[in-house]
């Protein structure tokens, strides 16, 4: 790894990251020739663009690229049009197109909304990778003026051969929320985090329906896993610094005892100081 990428890696680390899109634009104009490699490594919420040819919606990422084109998964094509861009194998893209449907209807019963998409390619080696994706908007809900969740799943699986199977899966989640109500003012969260789980020498049925299977409910439990952390690193935290500070009584008790102990200090301070005095008088 260069330099300039550990360097760019380091500082979008420490930066803001609801504006992690704007930070990796810049450091791209910055170090062009690390584009790909950047890419790859960093983790930025999904954009939303519709496969014309079809009229559905589809998320653009680093695993559907080729150049600035983005293949759909609904209809094999890219957008722009680009005639030698990468297309997964025949056997392979039948999984996809079944594994996107069962995925979409995953993402309706558990989001209510939203899009989602699965690209699959192969590997050197006997095996496939894919990433499945959702993206979640929110608009001037009751509660988030604006709010995004995007989940990204990235699986590689390694067949070992007599129906069995290696399954290593990496998920990151990236949620942004901006709450603005009269009763609590204003407030920006947003962050990321990333689990992994494997299954090593899984059996499975030789077909694709059991691999999919298999990643399905890998991806369900550890989404569930995920989301559970955040609700708990990001939310609750932040519930309890808010309230810690917004508690009167709390602070008006916190002030109470440290006054308290200061006149102990001071009292104590003037007693040493007597008994000093004392002795002096009396040698």
């Amino acid at each position: 790894m260069s330099e300039a990428l550990t360097a760019s890696l380091s500082l979008l680390r420490r930066l803001p990251p609801h504006k992690v899109e704007q930070n990796v634009n810049g450091l791209l104009n910055l170090i062009p020739e690390e584009t790909d490699e950047l890419l790859q490594r960093v983790d930025q919420p999904l954009q939303v663009i519709v496969d014309a040819s079809t009229g559905r919606q589809f998320l653009q990422c680093d695993y559907n690229r080729d150049g600035d084109s983005f293949r759909s998964p609904w209809s094999n094509r890219y957008f722009p049009p680009l005639d030698d861009g990468f297309l997964p194998s025949e056997k392979l893209r039948n999984m996809e197109i079944e594994a996107n449907e069962l995925f979409d209807a995953y993402r309706e019963l558990y989001f209510e909304g939203g899009v989602s998409s699965v690209y699959l390619w192969e590997l050197e080696g006997h095996g496939f990778a894919g990433c499945f994706l959702i993206k979640k908007k929110v608009d001037n809900s009751r509660s988030v003026k604006d709010g995004n969740w995007d989940s990204i799943h990235v699986v590689e699986v390694q067949e070992l051969g007599n129906n069995r199977a290696n399954y290593k899966l990496t998920t990151t989640i990236l949620i942004h929320m901006d709450v603005e109500r009269d009763e609590v003012g204003r407030a920006l969260l947003s962050g990321s985090l990333t689990r992994q789980t494997e299954k090593n020498n899984q059996a499975y049925n030789n077909d694709t329906a059991s691999h999919i299977s298999i990643i399905g409910r890998m991806i369900e439990d550890l989404e569930t896993d995920t989301r559970q952390n955040l609700y708990e690193l990001y939310l609750l935290k932040t519930r309890d610094v808010v309230n810690n500070i917004r508690d009167t009584k709390a602070r008006a008790g916190l002030a109470a005892s440290h006054v308290n102990v200061l006149n102990q200090a001071v009292l104590g301070h003037g007693k040493s100081r007597k008994q000093d005095s004392e002795v002096s008088d009396s040698v």
